[in-house]
């Protein structure tokens, strides 16, 4: 979920067959720069209790009857026994990239030691069905979902010991896939995921107190736990990152990121408050995850606003920015789009943190629509991947772009309820048909045709005819 940008684009959405027209192409873009769709373990697999996986705190979550609709991920997309034709689907539409994320639970059920054949089985079979098509894995370490096993143990990232649980399950990711595997992201938003989980109580393990809590809990401290949780995951990031840069790095020759939930913050006047009360926003989202991995320590505001609430960083906290970032960024269904707040939080990346390599790794639009005819993510899509040229045209060093989602999946809040996929997912059918949007047509042509007039047809057959079961 999070940012913008701007680019200026030329698009005409017709209301019946129609062409959505746009002034740049993929040449535009460099040759390795990738575009890509993403999906994750919970949210996809479905298959929660088979081949030996082990509760994760979303199993918990959500059967405790969290979620706003009830809803589970028990079978979610049931990712887990149509990746297959799920990876043929990609191949199919002509995507460069593939982001997924592991299920913890799944390869090391019981949080560390023993390795499970099965999981191991299933994510090296993703692996080689991609790398047999040539589309570029990136993978995530942890996308939220923790072994409820190390909740219930030591209270997961609040407690310093998942520091060398964590480090141990990476190296098995590391040794088993990383001679396929050269994108990885160690924890997926760390920022708005220590808040949705610790202070309002939005996201496993439902820890808040009051008046923070969006819904009741039962525990938790809402004022200190974000921070601690950070505080732990930063860690984490790095003992992972030298991990990798001391005994894979040289032979599997791969790059280490960590995934930013990010939105632009405008100033309501130019005053100096308001541009103060700005600043002080992109400190909170942006500084609180990087400036550690750069200068090694917390913002100056953050210090002093957050005072003894927030960790200190006891050791030389080794700086771990060396390669790429990753960034997040969306449209829920509540908030306007803004593909000019995306331009500028690349710039702002560029410029305050020295030019990192970057990818947009979620970009999309939730509707609770189910509708094929999905023309205003087009619209979205189109917008964003313009604004990401603009910038990489002013000299962010920006490497792919990717939307979210290839397909419907549960949704970490909303469930079932809102719709995110290039493909639809029919979940009250018991075999998840997939079903072709229009947007997903669209990136197809993009990709494929490499023109600057992009021609989709919208009539119902021609939207109804990419079915698979």
């Amino acid at each position: 979920m999070g940012v913008t940008a701007f680019f200026y684009i030329l698009l005409s959405l017709w209301v019946q067959d129609a062409a959505a027209i746009i002034d740049f192409t993929r040449c535009d873009f460099a040759q390795d720069f990738v575009f890509g769709a993403g999906t994750s373990a919970y949210q996809y697999e479905g298959a929660v209790a088979e081949d030996g996986r082990s509760p994760s705190d979303w199993d918990t979550f959500t059967h405790s009857g969290k979620m706003p609709d009830k809803s589970t991920g028990d079978i979610a997309a049931d990712g887990y026994h149509k990746y297959k034709e799920d990876i043929k689907l990609i191949y199919e539409t002509g995507l460069e990239a593939y982001r997924f994320s592991i299920s913890w639970s799944r390869l090391i059920p019981n949080g560390r030691g023993a390795v499970n054949p099965k999981g191991l089985d299933y994510y090296n079979n993703i692996i080689d069905e991609l790398v047999k098509r040539g589309i570029q894995t990136h993978i995530t370490l942890h996308h939220i979902d923790l072994p409820q096993i190390l909740e219930d143990e030591y209270g997961g990232w609040l407690s310093p010991r998942i520091i060398e649980d964590f480090t141990a399950y990476a190296d098995v990711c590391f040794r088993e896939f990383g001679d396929r595997v050269k994108y990885w992201t160690t924890v997926n938003e760390p920022n708005i995921g220590a808040i949705a989980s610790y202070s309002i109580g939005h996201l496993p393990p439902g820890r808040c107190s009051d008046p923070f809590g969006i819904t009741k809990c039962t525990v938790g401290n809402s004022s200190t736990e974000p921070y601690i949780a950070v505080h732990t995951t930063l860690l984490a990031h790095a003992s992972v990152f030298k991990l990798y840069r001391e005994k894979y790095k040289a032979e599997q020759k791969g790059v280490i990121g960590i995934n930013i939930y990010s939105y632009w913050s405008y100033p309501f006047t130019n005053s100096t408050v308001d541009l103060e009360a700005t600043q002080r926003s992109k400190d909170f989202m942006f500084g609180w995850i990087l400036e550690p991995l750069v200068s090694g320590d917390y913002p100056e505001v953050m210090k002093n606003i957050v005072g003894s609430r927030l960790p200190s960083f006891t050791m030389v906290f080794e700086t771990s920015m060396e390669t790429c970032q990753f960034l997040t960024e969306g449209v829920p269904t509540n908030v306007p789009s803004d593909p000019d707040g995306l331009h500028l939080v690349l710039e702002y990346l560029k410029e305050t943190y020295g030019n990192p390599p970057l990818y947009v790794h979620e970009n999309g639009m939730g509707s609770p629509k189910d509708s094929l005819n999905d023309t205003y993510r087009v619209d979205c899509l189109s917008s964003y991947m313009g604004s990401t040229l603009d910038a990489i045209r002013n000299g962010v060093n920006v490497r792919g772009y990717f939307t979210w989602a290839f397909m419907d999946l549960f949704e970490l809040r909303a469930g079932y309820q809102s719709k995110y996929g290039l493909y639809r997912v029919d979940f009250d059918d018991m075999r998840r048909p997939r079903q072709a949007r229009l947007s997903a047509r669209w990136y197809s042509g993009f990709l494929k045709k490499n023109g600057s007039s992009l021609l989709i047809s919208r009539t119902q057959e021609d939207l109804t005819r990419n079915t698979v079961s």
